[in-house]
């Protein structure tokens, strides 16, 4: 992950990878001391240490912040948390702490921080910016914590399987749509001399996981009321993970996923080598590793990027991060106009041409390289599975991980299910 912010990706997509390589622990903040100007204090996991440096190497987040910083006649200063090792905190700790003192004015903020902060009331209501009205409907829906709106991201990481085509091709077999045409294709294979045909990690087989969980859920008309029946209690969430997780069991019992090495591998680097040699045909990752020259961008065979299997057909899956501001932040007025400028569609333009990414706003779209067009497809088309919603009283995106992993080690099915069934007890317990 740190040579991938190294290299320039999105402040907003690197936070998605801490999130979902889940609890790294961080260290080394750095805070900006500034004069008697306006200033309004940002905290985020970007790698910057002076707000006013030069650096032909800005990533697309640091370029909407300098032209709020020209339009609004003020000084973002940046206090940042840089990953170094796993020893201290992780960067979902110190934004929760600090944010909970009132520490600093914007935070870019992961699902299960903005869902915690959300109901302790710790973020301004963000419904009334400007940028709000734009906003596709599942960035509302995502971000929308007791009725309020508490966070807005500046793009839409979606997950998907990433496919080596050519070895589809010779091995005569179809791009699967449905887990039966998926389990098939993992046995020719197989059969056919590859002994793990899915490159796995320890943080994103959960996207397996919310596909079958959530796609009918998402997609068959009745989102809201399904979603009311699982906070409720009247439905339980472990019914609806049941069947990713037995799924992901038979990938296992199959040795088509190898548990125990990716219960030790680290995203892209534990799987990478193998899928770019063209030894492993298919593994699991984010948007943006279509677009970096340090990930999958690159590769001597034609790759495409897909949804996960499902009944309803390939399924992307998006997690939501999000820039939210703290509702006694000192500095709140200019931290919303902050916050509406980065995310207005003039800056919303700018960082998708720039990263070419997926947009939150519905007027803003950028062509996407050709490897990605299955995916954004399904997405333009309104399909897809959410990864994490701040609606829904038992945090997704975190918590799935965490279950995912235990499986990994050795933990059954039914004990799994379990630990969704202790969550939701305890989340009802605390309404």
């Amino acid at each position: 992950m740190r040579k991938w912010i190294a290299a320039g990706l999105a402040a907003l997509t690197v936070l998605v990878l801490a999130s979902c390589s889940g609890q790294e622990d961080l260290k080394n903040l750095v805070e900006h001391k500034s004069g008697e100007e306006q200033v309004v204090n940002l905290f985020s996991p970007m790698e910057k240490t002076e707000p006013n440096t030069e650096n032909v190497a800005r990533t697309a987040a640091d370029l909407t912040v300098a032209m709020a910083e020209e339009k609004l006649g003020l000084t973002v200063a940046y206090r940042t948390y840089t990953a170094e090792d796993y020893q201290d905190k992780t960067y979902d700790d110190v934004a929760l702490d600090r944010a909970r003192n009132d520490m600093d004015d914007l935070y870019l903020l992961n699902p299960d921080t903005i869902l915690a902060l959300g109901r302790e009331g710790k973020l301004a209501d963000l419904s009334g910016l400007d940028s709000a009205q734009n906003l596709r409907e599942i960035i509302r829906i995502a971000n929308t914590v007791d009725g309020k709106l508490v966070a807005i991201p500046q793009e839409v990481v979606a997950y998907g399987l990433f496919v080596n085509v050519d070895l589809f091709r010779k091995y005569a077999l179809a791009l699967p749509n449905t887990p039966e045409e998926f389990l098939e294709c993992c046995r020719v294979f197989q059969e056919n001399g590859i002994e793990t045909p899915i490159g796995a990690n320890r943080w994103w087989l959960e996207t397996f996981v919310f596909a079958l969980a959530y796609a009918d859920l998402y997609n068959g008309g009745n989102t809201e009321a399904e979603i009311a029946a699982l906070n409720s209690g009247e439905a339980r969430y472990s019914d609806y993970m049941r069947p990713g997780f037995a799924f992901l069991q038979t990938l296992i019992d199959r040795g088509y996923v190898d548990a125990e090495k990716a219960l030790v591998s680290e995203a892209i680097e534990g799987e990478g080598e193998d899928f770019l040699a063209g030894r492993t045909p298919i593994v699991m990752a984010y948007w943006g590793a279509a677009n970096s020259e340090t990930a999958y961008a690159r590769t001597d065979f034609e790759m495409q990027v897909i949804g996960f299997p499902r009944s309803r057909g390939q399924m992307p899956v998006m997690p939501m991060t999000g820039w939210g501001v703290g509702a006694r932040a000192e500095h709140l007025e200019d931290a919303l106009e902050v916050l509406d400028t980065i995310t207005s569609d003039e800056a919303l333009q700018l960082y998708s041409e720039t990263n070419r990414v997926i947009s939150p706003s519905r007027n803003v779209h950028v062509e996407c390289v050709p490897a990605l067009k299955p995916l954004n497809e399904r997405i333009e088309e309104g399909v897809y599975v959410l990864g994490s919603n701040a609606g829904m009283s038992v945090e997704q995106w975190g918590n799935t991980c965490r279950i995912v992993r235990d499986l990994l080690g050795g933990a059954t099915v039914e004990s799994c299910m379990a630990s969704f069934d202790a969550l939701q007890d305890a989340a009802l317990n605390e309404s």
